[in-house]
Protein backbone atom coordinates (compact mmCIF):
# COMPACT_ATOMS: atom_id res chain seq x y z
CA UNK A 1 0.00 0.00 0.00
CA UNK A 2 0.82 3.32 -0.65
CA UNK A 3 1.22 6.71 1.74
CA UNK A 4 -2.39 8.61 1.23
CA UNK A 5 -1.37 11.70 -0.70
CA UNK A 6 -3.23 13.50 -3.02
CA UNK A 7 -1.21 12.84 -6.26
CA UNK A 8 -0.50 16.38 -8.32
CA UNK A 9 -2.15 14.45 -11.67
CA UNK A 10 -5.48 12.81 -11.99
CA UNK A 11 -7.20 14.75 -10.05
CA UNK A 12 -10.89 16.07 -10.80
CA UNK A 13 -11.80 18.14 -7.46
CA UNK A 14 -9.20 17.86 -4.45
CA UNK A 15 -7.22 14.25 -5.75
CA UNK A 16 -9.27 12.71 -2.36
CA UNK A 17 -10.76 10.03 -4.68
CA UNK A 18 -8.04 9.24 -7.15
CA UNK A 19 -5.83 9.16 -3.59
CA UNK A 20 -8.04 6.53 -1.75
CA UNK A 21 -7.89 4.33 -5.20
CA UNK A 22 -3.97 4.52 -5.40
CA UNK A 23 -4.31 3.50 -1.73
CA UNK A 24 -6.54 0.61 -1.90
CA UNK A 25 -5.59 -0.59 -5.52
CA UNK A 26 -8.50 0.41 -7.76
CA UNK A 27 -9.56 3.03 -10.16
CA UNK A 28 -10.05 6.65 -9.30
CA UNK A 29 -13.25 6.24 -11.58
CA UNK A 30 -14.60 3.10 -9.06
CA UNK A 31 -13.87 5.51 -5.85
CA UNK A 32 -15.56 8.28 -7.57
CA UNK A 33 -18.39 6.58 -8.63
CA UNK A 34 -18.71 4.72 -5.34
CA UNK A 35 -18.65 8.44 -3.52
CA UNK A 36 -21.63 9.55 -5.52
CA UNK A 37 -23.70 6.47 -4.71
CA UNK A 38 -22.85 7.19 -1.26
CA UNK A 39 -24.02 10.77 -1.54
CA UNK A 40 -27.64 8.95 -2.32
CA UNK A 41 -27.32 7.96 1.47
CA UNK A 42 -27.85 9.82 4.27
CA UNK A 43 -24.86 10.98 5.99
CA UNK A 44 -22.20 13.74 6.21
CA UNK A 45 -19.89 12.38 2.98
CA UNK A 46 -19.33 15.83 2.00
CA UNK A 47 -17.95 17.06 5.06
CA UNK A 48 -16.20 13.95 5.33
CA UNK A 49 -14.76 14.62 2.28
CA UNK A 50 -13.52 18.33 2.50
CA UNK A 51 -11.79 17.13 6.02
CA UNK A 52 -9.81 13.87 3.74
CA UNK A 53 -9.26 17.11 1.49
CA UNK A 54 -7.49 19.45 4.46
CA UNK A 55 -6.04 16.12 6.32
CA UNK A 56 -4.54 14.40 3.01
CA UNK A 57 -1.07 16.21 1.73
CA UNK A 58 -0.37 17.01 -1.89
CA UNK A 59 1.88 15.14 -3.36
CA UNK A 60 4.22 17.64 -4.46
CA UNK A 61 4.61 18.79 -0.77
CA UNK A 62 5.52 15.44 0.48
CA UNK A 63 8.28 14.52 -1.93
CA UNK A 64 11.93 14.49 -0.36
CA UNK A 65 14.61 15.57 -2.77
Amino acid sequence: MTALARPTEGRMIGGVCAALARRFGTSATTMRVLFVLSCLLPGPQFLLYIALWILFPSEDRTRTW
